[in-house]
């Protein structure tokens, strides 16, 4: 599909994601697995195809490795007409510096702009989990002429604090302020116990996207971030707008959908935004044939359920269970299980997150609990039912309670 005006997407895929450690101590936060077969990318990735927005750049930087791999394996669109959706690392153009900012990355890339040309630019983030209809902000934004449109979404007050919030005026759309994380933040119009929190989603019309960052590039005071810096720089122009998220409309969404976004930039969210997909009404609904999350699927086997006999008896309850997946004889509640994952008699594996190829042995127990990549579980071994015998053994434990095993950790007794 076409898009009139002609727009370039610009995904910020170059953060370190240290609060998501250890999941991020091998890999880029948006290559980190999520809902059993996908990466944290394949969100932004997929709101932007389904959008028809069809040339895409991925801005990379740390620990970019999978992240390339997978962008270049999977998102491959067709070259024919001209689209394409390509990992970009960083350039160094400028001299030998590394990103400093978002805003920073892009002025660092201007050239992908410069050769594409396009009329406006869409910026995301590549680590959010949720649906949307960009062409529909994209709508909004040029018929009210915004320079720079913010998706926002409407929070409480007192969760207002953790976020970047947009203060509109009467008309709920005209920006006039742009705070990160105030203590005081401002209320929507209409809404006094409500305020809007940005989504990291931005519409820019392009030739106020150029000379807004090389303003900022100029301000040697600036930390040349989007929401701290650029955004406020337009809003002092009076050209920034922002789009209310709620008012968008995805195609085979059901009344549980709309509204739901999540950002899994810590293990207690990413925990519970898997937590969400995993009931039997799930707030994100994944089996949307009319807006798919897309992504690569490693040829392997359907998942296999073995064993009936007493209580040696191979089942998972209120679970997602991805190919490749064999529960020998023991019992999965409430998870979810990536492909190649094993769970053998007598195991219990209950509230938890199991990253690939995790061999899971005999009688076994893993309760709350994040498990990444190639760990293998001793038979009678435990994992999340003792935070401090957790700790001791070398594992990370979050706020909330969740023990992280890292990708190949050896798990002692």
């Amino acid at each position: 599909m076409k898009l009139d005006p002609s727009v370039l997407g610009i995904v910020l895929a170059g953060g370190a994601g240290t609060r998501l450690a250890p999941l991020t101590d091998d890999r880029a936060k948006p290559a980190v697995p999520f809902g059993g077969t996908f990466r944290l990318i394949d969100f932004a990735l997929s709101n932007l195809a389904n959008s028809g927005i069809l040339k895409n750049c991925v801005l990379t930087q740390y620990k970019s490795h999978s992240l390339d791999r997978h962008i270049s394996q999977t998102w491959r669109l067709s070259a024919l007409l001209g689209y394409y959706v390509t990992p970009v690392p960083a350039q160094q153009r400028l001299g030998p510096q590394w990103y400093t900012g978002s805003a920073d990355a892009i002025f660092q890339s201007m050239n992908l702009i410069n050769d594409e040309r396009p009329d406006i630019v869409v910026v995301t983030g590549a680590d959010h989990v949720y649906r949307m209809d960009l062409r529909q902000m994209i709508d909004q934004h040029v018929t009210h002429g915004a320079g720079v449109t913010v998706a926002a979404i409407p929070v409480s007050r007192q969760d207002a604090k953790a976020f970047g919030i947009v203060g509109v005026g009467r008309d709920g759309r005209t920006i006039s302020s742009f705070l990160e994380k105030p203590s005081d933040p401002p209320t929507l119009p209409d809404s006094p116990e409500e305020s809007f929190a940005s989504m990291g989603i931005y519409v820019f019309d392009t030739r106020i996207l150029i000379d807004a960052l090389r303003r900022d590039a100029a301000d040697a005071a600036s930390k040349h971030d989007i929401g701290g810096n650029l955004v406020p720089l337009l809003v002092r122009d009076g050209a920034a707008q922002a789009y209310d998220f709620l008012t968008n409309e995805v195609p085979g969404e059901d009344d549980r959908d709309p509204g739901y976004w999540r950002d899994v930039g810590t293990i207690d969210a990413y925990f519970d935004a898997h937590m969400d997909l995993r009931t039997v009404h799930p707030q994100f609904n994944l089996y949307n044939a009319k807006w798919p999350i897309m992504t690569s699927v490693p040829p392997l086997p359907p998942a296999k359920f073995v064993h009936d006999d007493g209580d040696r008896v191979g089942r998972a309850v209120d679970s997602l269970v991805s190919n490749g997946v064999i529960v020998s004889g023991g019992l999965v509640r409430q998870s979810v299980l990536s492909p190649g994952v094993r769970v053998n008699s007598w195991a219990r594996v209950e509230k938890s997150v199991i990253l690939h190829n995790v061999q899971v042995g005999r009688r076994a127990v893993v309760h709350n609990a994040i498990i990444d990549k190639n760990v293998v579980i001793p038979e009678g071994a435990q994992v999340g039912v003792d935070a401090e015998h957790d700790r001791a053994r070398g594992f990370v434990v979050s706020p909330g309670g969740i023990t992280v095993v890292g990708k190949g950790q050896p798990v002692p007794m």
